[in-house]
């Protein structure tokens, strides 16, 4: 990932930046082909809709204006799925089975709902994985040192004082490490997860 001020989201917003929309597709494409697999879809159904959902961001994001609650974002694109599923089943004429016993309209009405336990699973699934995403986007850019330091306090929540041992390391230096792949993830995750 370039070094920049600018978050994804601004990037795709302010210009063509084909880096910064192939890391959109990297990091989103995955999120909904998880979630379409629910929807028992055929791959190339799957993958149709995907690039539905994509297109649609694509064609949108230049109007996206983030309103400064948490999730705006991963809430936008979760109604853009939604609704390129519902028009996928409805050019088709088909519905599908969904799990269990509720159908397929309560399941989409129930990711469209910003309340439903479906739109918390999106969320908390969205997160991780944006989340996972993007450190693996930085990892490149921060010196091995550092990483092992936050990988160790951060990724694997192991005790500060045995990681620093470990390193042959203050504290200190482990909670700095810590402090800056969490502002360098901040910096690409505004807009995505804030």
């Amino acid at each position: 990932m370039a070094t920049t001020s600018f978050s994804l989201l601004d990037r795709l917003q302010s210009q063509q930046d084909e880096n910064a929309w192939q890391q959109l597709n990297d990091i989103y494409a995955p999120l909904i082909h998880g979630w379409l697999s629910r929807q028992q879809l055929e791959q190339t159904d799957r993958d149709d809709v995907v690039q539905d959902v994509l297109l649609v961001v694509l064609r949108r994001l230049p109007q996206f204006e983030h309103n400064q609650r948490a999730g705006a974002f991963r809430t936008w694109l979760r109604t853009i799925t939604v609704n390129c599923l519902r028009d996928h089943w409805k050019t088709r004429r088909l519905r599908p089975l969904v799990g269990g016993d509720t159908s397929f309209s309560d399941a989409l009405n129930q990711l469209a709902d910003d309340n439903s336990e479906l739109s918390r699973m999106w969320d908390e699934e969205h997160d991780l994985m944006v989340t996972r995403k993007l450190l693996d986007s930085i990892r490149d850019n921060i010196e091995e040192s550092t990483w092992r330091a936050f990988e160790g306090v951060a990724l694997q929540e192991r005790p500060a004082a045995e990681v620093a041992r470990e390193l042959q390391i203050s504290i200190a230096s482990v909670y700095q490490a810590k402090s800056r792949v969490l502002a360098r993830l901040r910096q690409a995750a505004a807009g995505l997860l804030d």
